[in-house]
């Protein structure tokens, strides 16, 4: 866990994945599912997706519950285009990538994620 405030926002993208990691870490679903858009999309280890925070949050909410931990791994730079952000981080069995949106107010929320993008 880090000093980082529970309820803090991400100011750059690059924030989300470590927001993500504090708050998954606590069981924090609600504090998880925040940090997508209401309409986001999420990939399931199964191959479907979860669309917007009504399924995003079901699917933390029995991921979160058996309180799996999370380790922060090396990111890369966001590729930024505007509004909008490409980030990705490496995990212990491969990678996350993710497309966040600047929020009117500044800050970012994921809009898309992937996050086993290569396994082993």
């Amino acid at each position: 866990m880090t000093d980082r405030d529970p309820r803090e926002h991400a100011v750059r993208p690059e924030d989300l994945s470590g927001l993500f990691v504090d708050r998954a870490n606590a069981g924090d679903v609600d504090g998880v599912v925040e940090l997508y858009e209401p309409s986001a999309v999420l990939a399931l280890p199964d191959g479907r997706t979860a669309t917007g925070a009504k399924q995003i949050r079901r699917f933390y909410s029995q991921l979160l519950a058996d309180r799996p931990a999370f380790t922060p791994g090396p990111q890369r730079p966001a590729l930024r285009n505007g509004d909008l952000a490409l980030t990705s981080t490496r995990t212990p069995v491969g990678a996350t990538t993710e497309v966040a949106r600047r929020q009117a107010d500044g800050t970012w929320r994921w809009v898309m994620d992937q996050p086993n993008v290569l396994s082993d």
